[in-house]
């Protein structure tokens, strides 16, 4: 891939916390017919069965949940800090509704067939190996309330990263 080197899994950059919390990231899923991104703001990155694995959340209402759904892998692209403008369009607008991928501003390309962005400076190749919906009376009270008023909890796929690609 042009412009991307693929790394080993182990010998990813950076301080996950801060990627994710601070950076932010886009999730995406699909072919290079058709695919959707959503920015995501939780994640773990780890081991899981003696792979390296990360753990994303995805509300059954979102565009993109039909694609993570319909497809073997997912992409986490992570674009460093100051996080770009586009990542609070693909953030807040629905595929449903609009082209949100040309009102971005960013260029999807595709390694192996899976979805990325030209932009990205780290990008996860995600094979899912583990789904659970999240349980409403496993979450504590306080958590709830917060983050599930209107009672949509997230689907959690767990998927083994199989290519890590950080921008040369």
């Amino acid at each position: 891939m042009m412009g991307f080197k693929k790394i080993n899994a182990h010998e990813m950059p950076g301080n996950p916390f801060e990627m994710i919390e601070k950076q932010a990231a886009l999730l995406t899923a699909g072919t290079p017919e058709k695919f959707n991104t959503m920015t995501i703001g939780w994640g773990t990155m780890g081991d899981l069965w003696n792979k390296p694995a990360f753990t994303a959340y995805v509300r059954p209402s979102r565009y993109t949940y039909r694609f993570t759904e319909e497809n073997e892998c997912f992409t986490v692209a992570f674009f460093g800090s100051p996080r770009p403008k586009a990542l609070g369009v693909l953030g807040s607008k629905s595929g449903r509704d609009m082209d949100k991928m040309h009102q971005s501003g960013l260029i999807p390309v595709f390694v192996d067939g899976y979805p990325m962005f030209e932009e990205a400076q780290t990008v996860l190749v995600c094979k899912k190996m583990y789904e659970e919906d999240l349980k409403a009376e496993k979450i504590p009270q306080e958590y709830r309330e917060q983050f599930y008023q209107n009672g949509d909890y997230h689907r959690v796929y767990t998927g083994e990263i199989i290519g890590v690609y950080v921008k040369e």
